[in-house]
């Protein structure tokens, strides 16, 4: 543990308190502000001093329910995404508390406009608290103060990118000081030396003159030269850290468990198990619900466009011989699907013949037709701006569908995947993902996959809100097949 990550942990803790009462302060000026209360006036009679009491109490509430929630955490530098949605949660926690201990205890105020201005004032003020502290952090890492300074081992390619990394991100948070490319008996003896020489301030350095960390960052390194830089790094107190191995690419969550006194792991296919699972789809049907009211105006219109333009259904959910479409979800079971049709009935087996020599998806086993004679007029305008995909809304709310995940194929397709596409099928399909906001379908099959991989293995909250603030700005950019 770096000393200056202590005292920047240990300064956001009265940083945050202030911030959160300033949040409380704020929005009781602002309830009792003209604007305000000409909107609705002030029915209650609660005088500043009481009020900013209950404030500092409220306060450290929160810092408690903050520091449970990980925002104390004495650790390296972390990603400002994740400190935001991490602020975030722990606010949301703190307003339940505080909403909970108002039902119950009716005597402090009901304010609903205080208690809501002042949760939104204390992401904000918290947040931008902690930027301003990153913000001197930043400072402090371009003169190599409060460095976490790393010696990199390995000759694998794998190493020569961290090294890259460290370099070109110069407030980072880290700097190698040495790099070796094995960790031979001739090699310990060079890092001891080195690490003394280091010590002792004469070897060129910024900063600090401890060394803190060291990186194991070669996969195929030897099992003996590897125990030997375990106990190397235990024996000069450094953090010892290493890259994963050949099944550690393809396994990336585990989870150890003890049985019969042997440490067993367990390989996590993805984070959406247990209460992942629940908490995104409580998350789809909220949101899937709101967002069909929202558009139910662009959904009843879309309707009545496709029945003035062409002859046939609203909806496309069978097939030339009368079957229902089906398109494959979790765990490769099939379930019915329909969409806003888009293309003149009895077409759709034109695609697998007389259209078949236009895919411009060659490899892989999806089809895309470029400049489909089948597309209707509004089939083109709806297709291009994604509203034929809208119904899957309701797919969503009934839950066969995710706002979230790879996208529905159909069962043919699925049947034609590699055994590593068949990862795709863990969880259900969505109906926009990783794959659709990197490239929509300008991306290749195989590249489609490995993002889609990447999420079903990372999967956050955070990662879905993410996904859904850039899925408008990818349905605004031209893609090459429509």
């Amino acid at each position: 543990m770096k000393k200056s990550e202590f005292i920047f942990s240990l300064a956001l803790v009265p940083l945050d308190y202030l911030m959160i009462f300033l949040a409380g302060v704020s929005a009781y000026y602002l309830r009792f502000s003209d604007l305000a209360a000409g909107i609705r006036p002030v029915q209650f009679d609660f005088d500043i001093a009481s009020y900013n009491l209950v404030v500092l109490v409220v306060g450290l509430i929160w810092l408690v329910i903050f520091a449970l929630s990980g925002l104390y955490a004495i650790s390296g530098p972390r990603k400002i995404a994740q400190e935001i949605w991490g602020v975030i949660v722990a606010c949301s926690l703190g307003l339940v508390v505080l909403v909970v201990y108002i039902f119950f205890v009716r005597e402090m105020f009901n304010s609903r406009f205080i208690v809501l201005a002042g949760y939104l004032f204390a992401i904000l003020y918290v947040i931008l608290g902690r930027l301003l502290v990153r913000f001197f952090q930043k400072i402090m890492f371009h003169y190599g103060l409060g460095v976490r300074k790393v010696i990199v081992v390995g000759a694998a390619k794998t190493a020569d990118s961290l090294v890259h990394e460290f370099l070109v991100r110069a407030n980072s948070g880290y700097e190698v000081v040495k790099r070796v490319r094995d960790f031979s008996l001739d090699t310990v003896h060079e890092l001891d030396d080195f690490i003394k020489e280091y010590e002792a301030g004469k070897i060129e350095h910024r900063g600090d003159l401890v060394i803190d960390e060291i990186i194991q960052a070669d996969p195929n390194m030897s099992k003996v030269e590897t125990l030997r830089l375990y106990d190397f790094a235990n024996d000069h107190h450094l953090v010892f850290k290493y890259v994963a191995d050949l099944l550690g690419v393809k396994v990336l969550r585990t989870e150890v468990s003890e049985i019969a006194g042997i440490p067993v792991a367990e390989v996590k296919r993805t984070t959406l198990e247990g209460w992942g699972t629940i908490t995104k789809r409580l998350v789809d049907v909220i949101l899937s619900g709101l967002i069909i009211l929202i558009l139910s105006p662009i959904l009843l219109i879309t309707m009545i466009a496709i029945k003035l333009d062409s002859h046939g259904p609203v909806f496309f959910s069978r097939r030339d011989d009368g079957s229902y479409v089906y398109r494959v979800g979790r765990g490769g079971k099939p379930f019915k699907y329909f969409k806003f049709r888009s293309m003149i009935p009895g077409t759709d087996n034109m695609r697998y013949k007389e259209l078949a020599d236009k895919n411009v998806r060659g490899e892989g086993p999806l089809l895309k037709i470029k400049d489909d004679p089948r597309v209707t007029r509004v089939g083109k305008f709806i297709r291009r701006w994604s509203i034929d995909e809208l119904p899957e809304l309701f797919l969503v709310f009934i839950g066969r569908m995710s706002l979230i995940g790879p996208r529905p194929h159909l069962p043919e397709e699925v049947a034609k995947y590699e055994q590593h596409h068949r990862k795709t099928l863990t969880i259900k399909p969505g109906i926009t993902g990783l794959a659709q906001v990197s490239g929509r379908s300008d991306l290749a099959f195989e590249e489609e996959v490995k993002l889609d991989i990447y999420y079903i293995e990372n999967w956050s909250l955070l990662l879905d809100l993410s996904i859904l603030l850039k899925t408008p700005l990818a349905v605004v950019k031209h893609r090459e097949v429509e």
